[in-house]
């Protein structure tokens, strides 16, 4: 038994461990666009964080993981923001942070990913695949994408608000995570 466990540990000891990456939160940006009655309505979000430990050589292996703070939502309106942490939309005390978490990753092009993973907003989960791009400069890899996402499938606009000619299904999710400790591409 005890040569088994040995052996165990030697062979995790010896597998390639990859540091996770950090988050520079002050080159990052978590954005949306909505539309209210056909006008677009930008928004973002101000305390995300990110947990990311990828290794461009290994894509397949990555874990990828995000939080939002959904009450740091900006639109520039203190009485939107006031509305949107509300029941109807956000609920923040309920539900104070969205998440997204990975389950697979698959290299589509030179800097190119496709990551699966979980969304969860609301108390809901839906399976989402987001298109990434990663730029390399000065020690700084940037990883972008842009998907959209239906609202009424998160619950977000509950009641009078689920009428969709009023606030459209669709939200733009636009995201730049800037991230130190990645390996060249």
């Amino acid at each position: 038994m005890k040569p088994l466990l040995f052996a165990a540990l030697a062979v995790a000891l010896s597998a390639p461990a990859f540091a996770e990456q950090k988050l520079l939160p002050a080159q990052s940006e978590v954005a949306f666009t909505s539309r209210q009655m056909g006008v677009p309505v930008d928004g973002k979000f101000r305390t995300f964080n990110a947990q990311v430990a990828f290794d461009p050589k290994k894509p397949e292996a990555a874990k990828i993981g995000i939080t939002i703070d959904l009450a740091s939502v900006s639109l520039g309106a203190p009485e939107s923001e006031a509305e949107l942490v509300k029941q109807p939309w956000f609920d923040t005390k309920k539900f104070p942070q969205a998440s997204f978490q990975s389950t697979s990753v698959k290299a589509t092009g030179a800097g190119k990913f496709d990551v699966a993973g979980k969304l969860a907003i609301k108390g809901n989960a839906r399976d989402v695949v987001v298109p990434v791009t990663l730029a390399q400069a000065g020690g700084v890899t940037t990883a972008s994408g842009t998907f959209v996402l239906k609202r009424l499938d998160f619950k977000i606009g509950e009641g009078e608000w689920a009428d969709t000619s009023m606030v459209a299904n669709d939200v733009q999710v636009k995201f730049k995570l800037a991230l130190s400790g990645v390996g060249p591409l």
